[in-house]
């Protein structure tokens, strides 16, 4: 009988040393977990940049290619002006103060073209942001006021304040504004200096066969200043200026109908300057420009102002060469 009683009681120790064990493991393992989930929730809340790699906004698409030509792959990058929006009248959205918040740069344009950023970086309280402003040292030529309107319609909004802003659509002009991307971006990250510097300096070369090809193309018409044309937006000024084109006048179009009396005014206008071609842009309605070439017996081009396109920085040379053969087929 005794040693019935010893053996149970030997057995009941094991069971209760075992029971011990085993809710010592589970607090332990609640422990852990509960030490994981803790450790998940506070890294969840801090804005880490994958692979630490600089976070870089840019304002809209031209500054977007040329940034990216420079980082490479270097950067996160991101656009706050969604492709296919026209920059003139964007107006900035919480997601993009959001954005500027936690980014390391901004990249603008400059030149009064960013409206849209007056008290966004403030709102955005990053106090580390670091802003590069590509058109540093640039002159600027003044606004093209019209010369030409059809009057009461002429929207004002259009117009910079700090000069015309349009300098990506001169090749020379984008040189000088990817040197001051690269030397932004080696001030943040200095150990990638290298890198910046050879990707700034093959975009460059890509710059200046696009400007030789402008200058082999157009220079006959150079010479004599034969070639004249007419546009509806004050985009070109820097384009016509570094090729000695002849940008004779800007003419206003309202976005409705034009009256017979406005029609006439504007048909006597380009009459008036003798010139070939009238140019249109992509992504905006030409049905009153087609119209008037039709009217005129004249043909209707396009300048491409480049606020439109696709991310990739190799979309810029595409657009700018379809903008030289149209030039140079409204100059024969």
């Amino acid at each position: 009988m005794k040693n019935n009683c010893r053996i149970l009681w030997l057995l009941l120790s094991l069971f209760l040393l075992g029971f011990e064990g085993c809710v010592l493991s589970s607090s332990q393992k609640l422990e852990g977990d509960s030490k994981d989930y803790s450790a998940k929730i506070s890294n969840s809340l801090v804005p880490v940049s994958v692979n630490n790699k600089v976070k870089i906004m840019t304002t809209f698409l031209p500054i977007y290619w040329f940034t990216r030509a420079v980082a490479g792959d270097l950067a996160e990058i991101e656009v706050l002006v969604p492709p296919g929006i026209e920059i003139h009248h964007y107006q900035i959205t919480p997601e993009n103060i959001k954005k500027l918040a936690l980014a390391n740069i901004l990249v603008k344009n400059g030149l009064g073209l960013e409206k849209f950023l007056d008290g966004a970086v403030k709102s955005s309280e990053n106090k580390g942001l670091h802003i590069i402003d590509a058109s540093r040292g640039i002159n600027p030529l003044n606004p093209i006021d019209p010369l030409e309107t059809t009057g009461k319609h002429y929207d004002k909004s259009h117009h910079h304040t700090g000069g015309n802003p349009h300098v990506w659509l001169d090749p020379i002009l984008v040189i000088q504004q990817v040197n001051n991307i690269r030397d932004g971006l080696i001030t943040v990250d200095p150990k990638n200096k290298s890198s910046y510097q050879d990707n700034a300096s093959a975009y460059i070369k890509e710059l200046l066969n696009l400007h030789s090809a402008f200058q082999q193309r157009l220079q006959n018409h150079a010479i004599d200043m034969s070639c004249k044309f007419i546009t509806f937006h004050d985009a070109f000024p820097y384009l016509a200026k570094r090729y000695s084109l002849e940008q004779v006048v800007i003419v206003e179009l309202p976005e409705e109908q034009l009256s017979p009396h406005e029609l006439k005014k504007v048909v006597n206008t380009v009459k008036k300057y003798q010139v070939k071609a009238l140019f249109g842009e992509f992504g905006i309605d030409n049905k009153l420009l087609n119209n008037l070439a039709k009217d005129l017996n004249i043909t209707l081009l396009y300048l491409d102002s480049l606020e439109l396109g696709d991310k990739n920085p190799l979309y810029y040379f595409q657009g700018m060469h379809a903008n030289l053969e149209n030039l140079a087929s409204a100059c024969k």
